[in-house]
């Protein structure tokens, strides 16, 4: 009998990879398990490289795993094409940029890079869209800005539009996971002291870790 895995979401790393690492030593996901990653892996925390680093081998094992793009992958990228270095900056960029630095000149892996523009702007299952920032109320999910789905905080938090399935989101530090019936908010803030959230999609138990090193 084929054995049924779960569906897990995790919110916000933010180069937290020690709390990345106790999470999912929690969790313990296997090659049956899905994990949707929200997005921002990188920036602000201690080990943005590391966190690649942990995200990539934890694919090699776990081969259903569905990795978003954040906002801040979206600055690293325009920054690796020449564009809006003062925003990435601006925005706790210096802490991956010198990660990746060797001496003094920037060295991101092959890998790295192909895994950053591998990342997808959503994921939508029978029940659920994961997207990192949220949805433009009044716009199905196929004809969302990638603005809006990196970017948006309030037309969506403040919203009461249904888009037909839960939406799992992060992007927007919460003080405790949010469980509505139609959203589910996952970014707990790991990098300003909180946790890092994982959450069972299927039934909504809730397994969280702190970064040890900041």
């Amino acid at each position: 009998m084929k054995r049924r895995g779960r569906l897990l979401a995790i919110g916000d790393i933010h180069g937290c990879r020690g709390a990345l690492q106790n999470l999912l030593a929690r969790i313990r996901p296997t090659r049956h398990d899905r994990i949707v990653f929200l997005g921002d892996y990188i920036d602000r925390g201690p080990d943005p490289h590391g966190v690649v680093e942990t995200l990539l081998a934890l694919r090699q094992r776990v081969p259903r795993c569905i990795f978003l793009m954040g906002n801040h992958e979206r600055m690293l990228l325009d920054v690796l094409d020449g564009r809006n270095l003062p925003l990435y900056l601006a925005n706790g960029g210096l802490v991956t940029l010198l990660s990746y630095l060797d001496k003094g000149d920037l060295q991101m892996p092959a890998i790295h890079r192909s895994f950053f523009n591998s990342l997808q702007r959503f994921h939508e299952t029978s029940k659920h869209i994961f997207v990192h920032a949220g949805l433009r109320p009044g716009y199905p999910v196929g004809q969302q800005t990638e603005d809006d789905l990196l970017w948006i905080r309030d037309a969506f938090l403040s919203s009461t539009a249904d888009w037909g399935k839960t939406v799992v989101f992060g992007h927007t530090p919460l003080r405790k996971p949010y469980l509505g019936p139609r959203r589910i908010g996952l970014d707990t803030g790991a990098v300003y002291g909180g946790t890092l959230t994982a959450c069972d999609l299927g039934t909504r138990r809730i397994w969280q870790a702190r970064e040890p090193n900041l």
